[in-house]
């Protein structure tokens, strides 16, 4: 049984994976640049991205520890806590693994 906090949790879960999805379907080329917005270097977008999993990975073990310490929290935001985790982890090990097989072949390019 899912209880209303968990039920609301995943129906934002839901809609952001929605809003995702939509902004995936949209054209992308300069007329879609949004004028004004800050142009983050590369290498902090990655620090940024790669914190951001070590702290899901470090709410899942919080939320964990504390349900096997007996706290009164849900096995069901235990497990959502760990699906996040591990979903964010493999994501990012495949953007990883993308990105070094696109600088693989730019390396092995004749000029």
């Amino acid at each position: 049984m899912v209880d209303k906090t968990s039920s609301i949790a995943i129906e934002s879960m839901m809609a952001q994976i929605r809003q995702y999805e939509a902004k995936a379907k949209a054209p992308v080329g300069p007329e879609v640049l949004t004028p004004g917005v800050s142009k983050t270097p590369f290498p902090d977008l990655v620090k940024g991205a790669v914190r951001n999993v070590n702290a899901t990975q470090m709410a899942a073990r919080d939320i964990a520890a504390a349900y096997e310490r007996g706290e009164e929290v849900p096995l069901t935001n235990v497990v959502l806590a760990m699906q996040k985790s591990s979903l964010a982890f493999e994501a990012t090990l495949q953007i990883r693994n993308k990105v070094l097989k696109a600088y693989e072949e730019i390396i092995n390019m004749p000029v």
